[in-house]
Parts: structure tokens; C-alpha cells; sequence
């Protein structure tokens, strides 16, 4: 197994990054991760003022993958996602959904015990591990980490978790895949800009599927499949992922359009990932079991 020291860090998904490693398809490879203030927030007193904004967001990697080509679809199957044993969050005034109200900014530090962090010494939430910032080199240009896009990046997606698979297309060889800000629990919206963010490991396989033409970033997990589609405005971040999921629908599955809309009307979500980033990310879920009974499955 491959380890990646979280000494390797970047902060923009570029192809111009010289990769921290090689690994061929198949392998198991471990990431690890600085939370999304690469460690600067410890205590209660540590406040964003003091922040270096240029230590933000920073993501371990890249990883070359051997094999993978320009427009091949990469999946990601996330083994194992472990977070440490402390998190923070922050509440920043003007930043966030709920900027405009809050005036006092702060910092809190939330402690682990076993599966359940402690919020403020009486809140007790069940941790549930995922990962913010995902994604693989764009064909051209630079993107910094803290902005989600076709190549994935900063999603804040809670469904990018342990035991379940991301799928990105290529824009370079190799991929130059990479992941961090990680969250040992997170809602959907990341209201204050924020989960409770923490460093820790992320432990993947690697693997080319043929299924040229997915609208990725796609997520499958056990029991849903899921597009998720980024956009400057959450009306034109829903309309991107309904779209998608209509298109999945009607080319892989071979569902008419007709009947693919009603479907997705019975029995389809769509959720918000995050809607605090320079751009916004909306998903839309669609049940396996509907997938199964029209006969398609995912590569296995």
C-alpha cells in the first residue's frame, strides 16, 4: 500500500503539479490530510484573524494513476475515511448563509469520543466521516480548492464518505487525483462555511470504468446513485443536476425522457451540498433499486 504524508500538499488542482506519487489502477493508497486550516485553529482563542489564507483548503496529492488518458472516467472507491480526534468550526461575520446576521466571531473546538463528538461541552453529535474537497486536474488552467467544478474540488457533498465510490473524467493524463478537508460530521449547506473540520486519512482504490460519458462528478453509493452539478447560483446548480440525472437516465439506463422526469419526480432527491462557496453544489439521488428493476447495474 501506497501512504501519502500530508506534507504533500497543494492548494489549487492543476496539471502543472509535480505528483507526490505513482500508483497503478487497482492499488490501495492512503491520503493523509491537514484539516481545512492546514492545523492553524487548536483552541477557543485561535480566531480567523489571525488566519494565513494561503493555508487554506489544502488538499494531499496530486496522485499520477498509470493508465488513465484525457476523458477516461476514474472511479474512487473510498475504503476507509478516518478523522482525528479534534475538530473546530468557526462563525465568521459576512461570511457563510447566515453572514449578513452574525457579529461576533468565534471559534470552536469540538473533542471525539469514540463515534460521537462533543459540541460546546453538551451536544452530543454521532460522527460521520466525509470528505470536502475531492477532485482531479482540469484539461486546462487552475483551480483552487476551494472551488467545486466539473473536476470536482471543494463539493462539501455529505455523500463522499467511507464504503461509497466518486467518479471523476479525466482532464489530464494520470488524473492527478487528490483529497482533503475533511469533516467528522457535516450538514448539508455547510451554513457558517464550515463542518467540523479535522484532519485525518483517506484510503482509496483507483479504477478506470467504461462508461464513457458519465456526468461526473457522479457518486454511488450502496443504495443511490447521485450527480452533482456546480453553478453560480443554487437555481442554476439544481437545474445542472436535474439535467444530468435526466441524461444518466436516458443514455445508461435506456429510460425515455418522459418516464425518466416522472420517475425522478417519485422518487429522486434533490439536495443542496454546499451553498456558501464561490460557487454553489446541488446533487440530485436516484434510488438503485429503481435502476435494478429497469436491469442496469454498476461496474462492479
Amino acid at each position: 500500500m501506497t501512504t501519502i504524508s500530508r506534507d504533500n500538499l497543494f492548494f489549487a488542482f492543476s496539471a502543472s503539479i509535480s505528483p507526490a506519487a505513482r500508483v497503478n489502477q487497482g492499488d490501495l493508497v492512503t491520503l493523509e490530510t491537514h484539516d481545512c486550516f492546514e492545523g492553524q485553529l487548536q483552541t477557543k482563542d485561535d480566531l480567523i484573524t489571525n488566519l494565513n489564507w494561503d493555508h487554506v483548503n489544502p488538499a494531499t496529492g496530486p496522485v499520477y494513476i498509470e493508465g488513465v488518458q484525457p476523458g477516461d472516467v476514474l472511479r474512487i472507491e473510498l475504503v476507509e475515511v478516518e478523522v482525528g480526534p479534534q475538530s473546530s468550526m468557526v462563525a465568521i461575520p459576512g461570511e457563510g448563509a447566515l453572514g449578513s446576521l452574525i457579529t461576533e466571531m468565534e471559534t470552536t473546538i469540538l473533542k471525539r469520543e469514540g463515534d460521537v463528538l462533543i459540541f460546546k461541552d453538551k451536544i452530543r453529535v454521532p460522527k460521520k466521516p466525509m470528505i470536502g474537497v475531492i477532485g482531479v486536474a482540469p484539461a486546462e488552467g487552475s483551480v483552487a480548492n476551494g472551488t467545486p467544478g466539473p473536476h470536482g474540488g471543494n463539493m462539501d457533498c455529505t455523500l463522499i464518505g467511507q464504503g461509497n465510490r466518486v467518479y471523476f473524467t479525466a482532464g489530464v493524463e494520470g488524473a492527478l487525483f487528490g483529497a482533503g478537508d475533511l469533516h467528522a460530521a457535516m450538514g448539508d449547506g455547510e451554513i457558517v462555511v464550515c463542518g467540523a473540520e479535522t484532519p485525518g486519512q483517506v484510503r482509496f482504490r483507483p479504477q478506470v470504468v467504461q462508461m464513457a460519458g458519465l456526468p461526473t462528478p457522479f457518486v454511488e453509493t450502496p443504495d443511490l446513485v447521485a450527480v452533482i452539478f456546480s453553478a453560480e447560483s443554487v437555481d442554476a446548480a439544481a437545474q445542472g443536476a436535474i439535467e444530468r440525472m435526466a441524461d444518466f437516465l436516458t443514455r445508461f439506463v435506456s429510460i425515455p425522457l418522459n418516464d425518466a422526469g416522472m420517475l425522478m419526480s417519485l422518487v429522486g432527491q434533490l439536495k443542496f451540498c454546499q451553498v456558501v462557496d464561490p460557487l454553489k453544489t446541488v446533487r440530485f439521488e436516484f434510488p438503485k433499486n429503481v435502476l435494478q428493476q429497469y436491469g442496469f447495474e454498476m461496474p462492479a
